[in-house]
């Protein structure tokens, strides 16, 4: 039996060996594949807790993404400041055309219009989007929900307007008869369903209004990679903003080829070869980025990844080819707007009034087509593909 002189050490040890138990113990509750039930814990000392034996493989390791970050540090405000300035250029020229020369006659006049503003609205957007991944959020959650707001609408809004002007096209070269009955109404309509449209890719920018917060000093509507707000989202827009309009215009500009190629008219092979580039712009600027996205949210889905080789070359992936879908703002202008003969020639004629252009350089790029405008139509726009 012990004496009242031996419990100044008996004491320390007695801890010791609680604290052993304690620690096997969370052990137990932390790893339940290791069973205890072989053994006595009673008899439990401390050389059978052996820190050697614990396989540190099963720890997750830290990603690294210092090269990502420095690859963004470049990139992003490189490509995303010439996007916003193109994107700013060309729609504000469509928009002052649209407004001095005062032509909504037709629908695609109402439609580009309608495009040009929501372009225009996104890449407004741009140079926010390059702060927030650049330098923490310190302009507030008021603007942080704007910024997210204004992207989305204007995202939806010009996929709607694309869908609706192949749509229109389609009516208009392939079902001419039936649409010249309408065409004293065509106008009020292109009207209705341009609110029509602003109004969905309001309720469809919702989530962005509701949950986009300030979250580890960045503006996001996420709070973590594994969020299933995220897949939600991403899942709709992959579906609403991609996959409808692609098979939209699919439909549509499909019948007008064929259309196109049982006519018999000097301009149709050049008015085809508009047709195959507004496919092309769309296919080239839009699949690479959906095709990323749609991975981006089946590994959201599954609770992430723990490759970290996978998740750098996901967010490489995801930066570039988000660059490239951002290009339309600034490629629609020219693809639908520039191309037509009257919008090109009033554009042309902008320029010379505002002091841009000289009267020789007006005449000399217009005295070309001057002689083929004389037979023109009110509809010799974009929605004929008149070259």
């Amino acid at each position: 039996m012990p004496c009242v002189s031996d419990l100044p050490h008996l004491l320390p040890a007695v801890l010791t060996w609680l604290m052993n138990v304690k620690c096997c113990l969370s052990q137990h509750e932390a790893s339940p594949t290791i069973s205890y039930h072989d053994k006595n814990i009673s008899n439990m000392n401390y050389s059978d807790y052996n820190i050697s034996s614990i396989d540190y493989d099963d720890f997750p390791e830290l990603c690294v993404k210092e090269l990502n970050r420095k690859f963004r540090g470049w990139f992003m405000p490189t490509f995303y400041s010439i996007i916003c300035f193109l994107g700013l250029a060309g729609n504000l020229l469509v928009i002052l055309t649209f407004f001095y020369f005062k032509r909504l006659k037709t629908m695609t006049d109402v439609y580009l219009l309608n495009l040009s503003f929501a372009d225009l609205l996104f890449a407004l957007s741009l140079p926010f989007w390059v702060a927030n991944s650049m330098t923490e959020w310190k302009l507030g959650l008021l603007v942080c929900k704007a910024m997210h707001t204004i992207y989305k609408v204007s995202f939806y809004s010009s996929m709607f307007i694309l869908s609706f002007i192949s749509v229109e096209r389609y009516f208009v070269i392939a079902k001419a008869v039936s649409a010249h009955r309408y065409r004293s109404q065509a106008v009020f309509l292109s009207k209705v369903s341009s609110v029509a449209i602003w109004v969905m890719a309001l309720i469809f920018s919702i989530p962005e209004m509701k949950y986009t917060t300030i979250n580890n000093n960045t503006c996001t509507p996420y709070s973590s990679n594994s969020d299933k707000l995220r897949v939600s989202v991403q899942a709709s827009q992959i579906v609403l903003a991609f996959a409808l309009p692609l098979l939209v215009m699919g439909i549509c500009y499909s019948g007008i080829v064929q259309t196109l190629c049982q006519a018999r008219s000097f301009e149709r092979n050049r008015a085809i070869k508009v047709i195959l580039a507004v496919v092309a712009v769309f296919l080239v600027c839009q699949v690479p980025y959906n095709l990323v996205l749609f991975v981006s949210t089946v590994v959201t889905a599954e609770g992430g990844t723990i490759d970290c080789h996978f998740e750098n070359t996901l967010l490489y992936a995801t930066d570039v080819t988000q660059c490239l879908a951002f290009l339309r703002c600034c490629l629609n202008p020219f693809v639908y707007a520039f191309i037509g003969v009257k919008f090109r020639h009033d554009l042309l004629k902008l320029l010379k009034d505002l002091g841009c252009m000289s009267h020789e350089m007006f005449f000399k790029f217009t005295l070309g087509g001057g002689r083929r405008r004389s037979s023109a139509t009110d509809t010799e726009t974009t929605t004929t593909f008149s070259p």
